[in-house]
């Protein structure tokens, strides 16, 4: 039966401390895919009341790291093949057609905010700072959506993002802490260029270096969690067309 160890508490909102403590131990495998995360055994365990793990599992369902079961209770999240590569189908999609209104959009103030929270992520590069490092990258990727401009899109892509199995690739960390300083890197160098392309407010640019960014997740998905190659090149195929030469 999976457990947690009781923690001491920092400064955040209580119910964030148990959901980064759950989250942690999603992507470490403590829960896996089905487990039922259990608010009173939870709650036992931490030494906290019932009230903020119930915030803390509305937490991990909003993110779409686990799922409510009427009448069952909160589990985590279970994932066919089918349902990774057509969130995949559609993350590609929707990055690239937010990456280019927001080239054309983007103020100085947002970018300013991108740059804050690029900051912020190269101060979580340890293993066990990756449940934050995953966090500041959504709040980077649902920041350019905002940017865009287009309240359809933002929308769109707050439900996608949510399908999408990024705490899947994080797991793979755990399994093999040897990639975690490359990951880390490429992680920055990918979001540097994209930064860069909305600030030359360069729309095919941004495209290019956007899709490049989630085709690295693509390759993942293959890679550690054995997702047949097959069909996210056939995702890829889909949105290649968008890709244009740059110089």
């Amino acid at each position: 039966m999976a457990s947690i160890a009781t923690k001491e508490f920092t400064h955040k909102p209580l119910k964030e401390e148990i959901y980064d403590a759950l989250h942690r131990q999603i992507i470490v495998g403590t829960y896996e895919p089905g487990d039922w995360l259990r608010q009173e055994e939870i709650a036992g365990k931490m030494g906290v009341s019932m009230t903020p793990v119930r915030e803390a599992l509305d937490l991990l369902v909003a993110k779409g790291i686990a799922e409510r079961v009427p009448y069952r209770g909160v589990r985590v999240r279970e994932m066919s093949t089918k349902d990774v590569v057509e969130a995949y189908g559609m993350r590609l999609f929707l990055e690239a057609m937010i990456a280019r209104e927001t080239a054309l959009n983007i103020t100085p103030d947002q970018l300013k905010k991108l740059e804050e929270i690029m900051a912020e992520m190269d101060r979580h590069v340890e293993l066990s700072e990756m449940p934050q490092e995953r966090q500041l990258s959504r709040e980077f990727h649902a920041a350019i959506a905002e940017a865009s401009g287009n309240n359809l899109l933002i929308q769109l892509y707050a439900i996608v993002s949510n399908a999408f199995p990024d705490w899947l690739l994080y797991e793979a960390l755990y399994r093999k802490p040897e990639l975690l300083s490359g990951s880390v890197v490429q992680t920055h160098d990918e979001h540097t260029a994209i930064l860069d392309a909305f600030k030359q407010h360069n729309p095919d640019l941004a495209v290019k270096v956007s899709l490049e960014h989630v085709m690295e997740s693509g390759k993942w998905l293959e890679t550690y969690r054995d997702i047949p190659g097959t069909l996210l090149r056939e995702k890829e195929k889909q949105v290649s067309h968008l890709i244009k030469k740059t110089k």
